[in-house]
This record gives C-alpha cells, sequence and structure tokens, in this order.
C-alpha cells in the first residue's frame, strides 16, 4: 500500500477526506438539483382586489388510467402529488357559495364519475393525505366535472371565466376539468379597506385644537364630524360632546346624548380612558343644570 493510500484509509469519514484534498461541502444554495416526477407549480391571481394563490405539484399522465385507477374513485385525493395541495384567499370568499374566511387550507377532493366533492381543510401544511382530519373541514361543497376531447398530459390549475368579483378556479388533467366557482364580494371589500386607510384621527386632533384654544369652532364641528363619519370612538365622542357643551343651554340634549355616548364606549373598551372620570363629572354636572 502506497503512502497516499495509508493516510486515506487512516482518515474516517467524508470530512477529513475532504480536508485531506482540500475540498469543501456545497453550500445549500449550491447544491444540485435534479427533475422531479411531479414539478412543483403555484398559481396566483387577483379577482378584484383579492389574492388566490394555488401551490401544487403536477403529476403527468405517462400513459397510465387515471380516472378510477391512478385517482381511485371515492377516495381522498391530494389534488396532485407530492405534499396536498394548498389554496390560500386575502380576503374571504365564497367557494361554491359557501363562505371561507381569509386563509390558506388543504385542497383536497374525492372524485367520482359524475360529482366531486370539493374539501378545504384548516390544516394545509399536509404530506398527502395520512394526516387528514375531517374535522378540520372548512367546507366541503359537491361539483360536476367535465368531459373534455383534447388531452392534458400534466395536471394544472387554472383560472377561468374571470370578472372583477368572481372566478372559476378549474383543474384540468387528461381529458377531465373540474370547475369550483369561487366569489368574492369586490365592491364591499374595496370600500371598508378604503375606509380602514383613512385615519379618524387627524381631523378629531384638528377639532380638539380648536377646542382647547377656542378658536374656529364651527370649523372643529365640521371635522369632528368627519372625523366620526371615519370612525366612532371614545375619544372624538367626547371632543364633540365638548364642542357642543360650548353651544350652551339650546344644544343641552344633543350634548347629553354625546356625553352618555362617550361614557358608554369609554366603559366597554378593555382599559379605561385616563379621562373617562372627568367625561363622567361633566354628565353629572350638566344633568344637574336646570
Amino acid at each position: 500500500m502506497g503512502t497516499l493510500q495509508r493516510r486515506i484509509t487512516a482518515l474516517s469519514g467524508i470530512g477529513a477526506f475532504t480536508m485531506l484534498f482540500g475540498w469543501s461541502q456545497p453550500s445549500a444554495a449550491q447544491q444540485a438539483r435534479f427533475p422531479q416526477p411531479s414539478p412543483s407549480a403555484k398559481l396566483t391571481q387577483t379577482v378584484g382586489i383579492t389574492d388566490i394563490t394555488i401551490s401544487y405539484s403536477r403529476p403527468g399522465v405517462k400513459g397510465r388510467e387515471v380516472w378510477g385507477k391512478l385517482v381511485p374513485f371515492d377516495q381522498l385525493w391530494r389534488t396532485g402529488a407530492n405534499m396536498a395541495t394548498s389554496i390560500e384567499f386575502t380576503d374571504e370568499v365564497k367557494v361554491e357559495g359557501q363562505k371561507v374566511p381569509a386563509g390558506k387550507y388543504a385542497l383536497f377532493t374525492i372524485p367520482n364519475k359524475t360529482e366531486w366533492t370539493v374539501i378545504l381543510n384548516k390544516n394545509w401544511n399536509q404530506g398527502g393525505t395520512a394526516a387528514y382530519k375531517q374535522e378540520e373541514d372548512v367546507v366541503r361543497v359537491k361539483v360536476k366535472p367535465v368531459a373534455l376531447s383534447e388531452m392534458h398530459e400534466w395536471l394544472r390549475f387554472d383560472i377561468d371565466e374571470l370578472t372583477d368579483n368572481s372566478a372559476t378556479l378549474a383543474l384540468y388533467w387528461e381529458k377531465l376539468k373540474v370547475p369550483v366557482k369561487i366569489e368574492v364580494d369586490t365592491k364591499e371589500l374595496t370600500l371598508s379597506k378604503a375606509r380602514a386607510a383613512v385615519s379618524w384621527i387627524p381631523p378629531m386632533q384638528f377639532a380638539n385644537y380648536c377646542l382647547q384654544n377656542n378658536t374656529n369652532l364651527d370649523e372643529a364641528m365640521k371635522m369632528i364630524d368627519v372625523s366620526l363619519a371615519i370612525q366612532e370612538t371614545y375619544r372624538n365622542t367626547v371632543v364633540k360632546a365638548r364642542l357642543s357643551e360650548k353651544k350652551g343651554a339650546s344644544a343641552k340634549a344633543e350634548t347629553l346624548k354625546l356625553y352618555e355616548k362617550a361614557v358608554a364606549l369609554g366603559k366597554a373598551q378593555k382599559e379605561a380612558p385616563f379621562d373617562l372620570a372627568d367625561v363622567e363629572k361633566s354628565l353629572a354636572e350638566l344633568k344637574a343644570k336646570k
């Protein structure tokens, strides 16, 4: 045995071998990749202002009989290959008319010759169907498969019939299409998100500044109404109550209502506002006035 061979024999493991020759293990980013029998895919589609994302693996037909054989009828299917297919919604949607909250779900199906069951399950990070629990289902709906004349070698998901308020999520594989209707209340979502993006605080701050400095009170009242229209809170209700009180006896009934509402809002908070006692005192004093 030569000197080099004896040295290699004396060293154990790949690490020692690589030290001898000055080689290093490749980093994760440098590791080789190999083609997968069922490559992964992702589809994202915006419907109105709602994003729908499907992540899945794409098995091929590869000369096999798919429906009823490779994919048995009347049995739970991961609806793809490898990990269970997942679907994510950024807002609440309706799937075949049934409400589904915003979130990420596993997409399972139970294929049948005449009708498929489509299932959204809370446990989206599942390998196949082994960890599936029916009690974690969010929704189950029935859909009709559609026979196709053209061949689709690789399973794929697509978005058909897209509008501002709806879309059809369609599974295509072999000579079959399975459509699932998804609806979104785009108008209400758009308005509610726009309202949330507009803060009630700046107009309230403007009105409160005027109140504290006893200036521009008519303009302050307009601004506090803007604040309340965006969002009614304890703070802007107190400011309006104090502005109303400055109008005197003519506005006493309105001022009382505002103070009472402010107190109710303050008491409903998890932590009492620092000035709630002062507001309650103002309410009591106003009630005592003749």
